[in-house]
């Protein structure tokens, strides 16, 4: 999954042939793709992509994953009409690529996309997890945002917000004991300024041999090493989510 010879090893992996149970909607100024569970809930969890976007099928698996257990899911596009990367775009403009969609500046989307959760979904309380990109995204939302109950940043790339561990809400940080993009000696960084400095539940949790992407961009079959760090990590998102909100 990873290519050490590009500048970011962040491949696509295995992209799921899966149509999604939900439908695409306007939320404000972004589309949004959503998944509602049959009995009526006032709970929500945002997903938040990868550099591969909304659309990409395996976030919606894992979208309606949530929704199986009783949550309202939405995965908004926080590109906002950009366009989400392609592995067959060139990894040498990677950089400045990334530049243009920083994980940070979500705020005003997030705002749009809660706004819609309570207005036109009854949710009271809502959650976020995210992937790779928007695992940094989620880190972001949980130092800052007041109206979200807690999150989950699944192989979150941490240096964009290395030096601000203080947590407004309980966080589960999920890692790849073999990922290329997030070492474990940032992980390991991470693990010893939330010591220090959060205030609030959190856990860290590296899952041995598992690549970057592992949680949604690796087919559960495709290596029965992997199957069940896949499957785990997946249950202990859900059991937090459930935890806390």
């Amino acid at each position: 999954m990873a290519n050490e010879s590009r500048p970011c090893p962040c491949d696509i992996g295995d992209k799921f042939d899966y149509g999604g149970r939900g439908q695409e909607v306007q939320v404000g100024h972004i589309k949004a793709y959503i998944c509602k569970p049959s009995a009526c809930t006032d709970k929500a969890v945002i997903v938040i992509h990868d550099i591969f976007g909304w659309q990409l099928p395996n976030t919606r698996y894992i979208a309606d994953m949530l929704t199986t257990n009783g949550y309202v899911a939405i995965c908004p596009d926080f590109f906002v009409g950009q366009e989400a990367w392609k592995p067959s775009n060139d990894w040498a403009t990677f950089n400045d690529w990334v530049k243009t969609r920083e994980a940070g500046k979500i705020d005003k989307e997030v705002d749009v996309v809660l706004k819609y959760l309570k207005d036109q979904c009854g949710a009271k309380r809502i959650g976020v997890i995210g992937f790779c990109w928007g695992g940094a995204a989620v880190q972001h939302l949980m130092l800052k945002n007041p109206h979200l109950k807690t999150g989950v940043s699944l192989y979150g790339v941490i240096s964009r917000f290395e030096d601000k561990q203080s947590l407004l809400h309980p966080t589960f940080f999920i890692f790849g004991e073999k990922d290329n993009i997030v070492p474990l000696e940032q992980v390991t960084l991470l693990e010893q300024k939330l010591k220090q400095n959060c205030k609030v539940d959190y856990e860290v949790k590296i899952y041995p041999g598992q690549t970057h992407g592992f949680v949604h961009r690796k087919r559960e079959d495709i290596n029965p090493q992997d199957k069940p760090y896949i499957e785990e990590g997946r249950k202990d998102m859900i059991n937090w989510l459930n935890k806390y909100i």
